[in-house]
């Protein structure tokens, strides 16, 4: 990628790392706006204030995962609604892939969905670093930054 690098990398040298290490604090920090929003909202509606809390829940989340890689692992500038909107559908599409790989490997192959789900996070994971790294933060090589 193009651009300085970020804080980090004094200490870790691999982009790849830093992505899974940023990809890990973003997944507690993630699960720590689901507490928030599920406890403000989770009781409303009858009990199904949950949904709306896992709306907000992936809106903050993608927001502070979109801040976090963009400052800390792939370290452009320019071009902030571009890279969101790139950003978020790479989001998007790894959780419909999610969703089709857990019917099939769940109801399809009647693997439990436990285990499912660890193997699909690693297969979106390794998607999402193609997407993020090639799409959501590229720049073309015309000296864009």
């Amino acid at each position: 990628m193009q651009g300085p690098q970020g804080p980090l990398f004094r200490i870790i040298k691999d982009q790849r790392v830093l992505f899974l290490m940023v990809g890990g604090v973003n997944t507690v920090v993630g699960t720590l706006w689901f507490v928030l929003f599920d406890s403000l909202l989770g009781h409303r509606w009858n009990g199904w204030g949950h949904y709306p809390a896992l709306v907000l829940t992936y809106v903050f989340s993608i927001l502070c995962a979109f801040v976090l890689y963009r400052k800390l692992v792939f370290r452009v500038h320019g071009h902030v609604w571009r890279d969101l909107v790139r950003f978020a559908s790479v989001y998007v599409l790894a959780f419909f892939i999610n969703l089709a790989l857990l019917a099939l490997l769940v109801n399809g192959l009647h693997w439990p969905a436990i285990v499912s789900q660890f193997i699909i996070v690693f297969v979106t994971t390794a998607l999402s670093w193609f997407g993020h790294s090639s799409f959501s933060f590229r720049r073309s090589g015309d000296g864009e930054a």
